[in-house]
């Protein structure tokens, strides 16, 4: 795989963090989290598929001294905190930089390392919020609408983060010297949004949000319901494949010229959708190319053919669930779906055996275990 040999700490963090970590883990990178003792925060193991876990205790001057080892034989950190707590902790970049000079920091924060907004909490629909990107979502008739937390924390976040990093490393490669990636999410939802900000003084967004072509207020350009209460996506942005929707539904041009009146054209088709059922719908475009599409629940995503042929999910080996294969597919180092080859690892379940690749006796752990400096999963907590 195309990150094996490379190493990667990652302090246990929320979605963002984990995510990145994951994309790195499925490219084949031994991914090493770094965790509270158990219970003493919330776990997100939903994308820690096959890293390996250390409980540590930064707060403790000896796991500050432990940590600094690991980062000696570390290639990548992460870590998701707000400004200025790793230098509290006596763990910024000056230091460790100056341990490894070949690591490659990524921090990962909601407002980045510097300005007013630098030490403040939020999450996902806060950094939209500060970065512009939120007042572009949403219907017309409420208030804007994120879509869940996609477009900061894994978007704007978690993947620009991995992006950050496999950069650094290739930067590396050519004077063999780490650098810091300071990735912020407001930064990053906004650079996701790079399109939408550049287009938005064109006419695709001379209306108010939620009235435009793009953004659900064109008729050509959204969902519609069917009579058995499911949806299909219609995307008839060009002339050919707008002839060929009004031909699927029965409808002319002269009924409904393309950029007619949008609220009657908007009635006729959502009337016509409600005809008859997703099946009939997807039945009749199947051979149409009208750039039309049922909206597929999870489950039916895939079991789709097409994403069975292409392996586009996975069964997860700890719960009985499909999850996304990792993309992009690279035809020479392929990346393998940590979820499906092993399950989120036990806070502290690795502990024992990675301090002693760094070079601890088993007499230095069980000292530091004593003083709450390490912790242990319940299956390794005798010596």
């Amino acid at each position: 795989m195309a990150l094996k040999g490379i190493q990667v700490l990652e302090i246990a963090g929320l979605a963002p963090t984990p995510f990145c970590g994951m994309i790195l883990a499925d490219f084949g990178a031994k991914v090493i989290r770094i965790d509270k003792a158990p219970g003493t925060d919330f776990e997100d193991n939903f994308v820690s598929h096959g890293k390996l876990s250390i409980g540590l205790n930064l707060k403790h001057p000896d796991g500050i001294e432990v940590f600094k080892k690991l980062t000696k034989t570390s290639d990548v950190l992460i870590e998701p905190f707000r400004a200025g707590v790793m230098e509290k902790l006596g763990l910024g970049p000056k230091t460790l930089l100056e341990l490894n000079k070949g690591l490659i920091y990524a921090r990962l924060s909601g407002y980045g390392q510097e300005g007013s907004l630098s030490s403040k909490a939020g999450h996902d629909i806060n950094f939209l919020s500060y970065s512009g990107v939120l007042s572009m979502l949403g219907p017309h008739n409420s208030g804007p609408l994120p879509p869940s937390n996609l477009l900061a924390d894994f978007g704007g976040g978690g993947l620009i983060c991995a992006l950050g990093i496999l950069l650094a490393l290739y930067d590396k490669s050519k004077h063999g010297l780490g650098q810091v990636v300071d990735c912020s999410m407001t930064r990053g939802a906004a650079y996701l949004a790079s399109w939408l900000f550049r287009s938005h003084h064109s006419p695709l967004w001379g209306q108010p949000r939620g009235q435009n072509i793009l953004d659900g207020g064109c008729y050509f350009y959204k969902t519609y319901k069917t009579k058995d209460d499911k949806w299909m996506a219609v995307g008839a942005l060009e002339k050919k494949f707008y002839d060929n929707l009004l031909i699927g539904l029965g409808l002319n041009a002269e009924e409904i010229p393309q950029f007619s009146e949008f609220d009657s054209a908007n009635k006729i088709i959502s009337d016509r959708f409600k005809m008859h059922s997703q099946a009939h719908w997807i039945n009749v475009f199947k051979d149409l190319d009208a750039c039309v599409s049922p909206v597929l629940t999870v489950a039916e995503a895939a079991k789709l053919d097409h994403n069975v042929m292409q392996n586009s999910f996975v069964k997860s080996c700890d719960v009985n669930a499909l999850v996304p294969s990792p993309e992009p597919q690279l035809s020479l180092s392929p990346a393998h779906s940590r979820a499906s080859q092993s399950r989120p690892p036990i806070v502290g379940e690795h502990t024992l055996e990675e301090l002693k690749i760094l070079g601890y006796s088993e007499e230095e752990i069980h000292a530091l275990a004593k003083r709450n400096v390490i912790f242990f999963a319940c299956a390794n907590s005798k010596l």
